[in-house]
């Protein structure tokens, strides 16, 4: 196996190279495997019903919309991790902080050890192409087979991004509680010293929720307005009023 690029030779018109050609390079993509094609394959690899997949892999991904819209970094099994971001312009004065300065919201996946290693360990093959789309050179790929990676970067300003926290002080943030890293991937719990469990249905949740085995984790110092008790008793006395 093989990821194939084409390097064709352009003409650029903007930048430092405007008006020269240049060779960029870009990934030859066979096609787009929809869905279905997916689902059929899976269920010849493991032998399971496709109807039994299909439905796994739909409960699987209402799991993951309903745990990211709340704010959590959840697990794609076999594939990784996914959480919601967003990309917004940083302000001096906290008067100025409104939701105005988000730019963007972002889907950011977090791909597996395997799911890297296995493309570092994949070779590359570029064909290259002169302007007139004449192939002119074939390159097998020597590199050191290097992944990048944006675990260690959060959303900065316009887009940008920070490096997280490092050094001693990243490491004395990382140790301070061995149950903070609530949704750690592979971790024997999702709860740490200060989530409560939330359990039922709300007036804004999707039915996924109504089924009393299903629940979901909040700090114990937030609130919302879709999270509350109903009081209930048995009704004393007599079945009817008598006259």
């Amino acid at each position: 196996m093989a990821i194939k690029l084409k390097a064709k030779e352009q003409k650029q018109y903007v930048g430092k190279y405007a008006g020269t050609y240049r060779y960029v390079m870009t990934t030859e993509l066979y096609n787009k495997l929809t869905e279905r094609k997916v689902l059929a394959e899976a269920a010849m690899r493991s032998g399971i019903s496709q109807g039994t997949i299909n439905a796994a892999w739909a409960a699987i991904g209402e799991v993951i919309k309903a745990w990211a819209t709340e704010g959590h970094s959840v697990a794609v099994p076999g594939l990784g991790t996914m959480r919601f971001g967003v990309r917004a312009t940083s302000v001096a004065d906290v008067s100025e902080v409104s939701s105005s300065l988000i730019t963007s919201r972002r889907v950011i996946f977090t791909p597996s050890t395997d799911i890297k290693d296995e493309l570092a360990s994949t070779s590359i093959n570029i064909t290259c192409y002169d302007r007139d789309g004449n192939i002119v050179k074939r390159v097998t790929s020597t590199d050191d087979g290097e992944v990048e990676d944006d675990t260690t970067r959060t959303e900065g300003e316009e887009g940008g991004e920070y490096e997280e926290e490092s050094g001693e002080e990243g490491a004395e943030m990382a140790t301070t509680s061995e149950t903070k890293d609530m949704y750690a991937y592979e971790k024997t719990s999702m709860v740490d010293d200060k989530a409560r469990v939330v359990k039922g249905g709300s007036w804004k949740d999707r039915a996924f929720y109504l089924s009393p085995g299903q629940r979901r984790f909040l700090d114990q110092a937030q609130a919302t307005d879709w999270i509350g008790f109903r009081c209930a008793m048995d009704r004393l006395g007599a079945q009817r009023i008598e006259k």
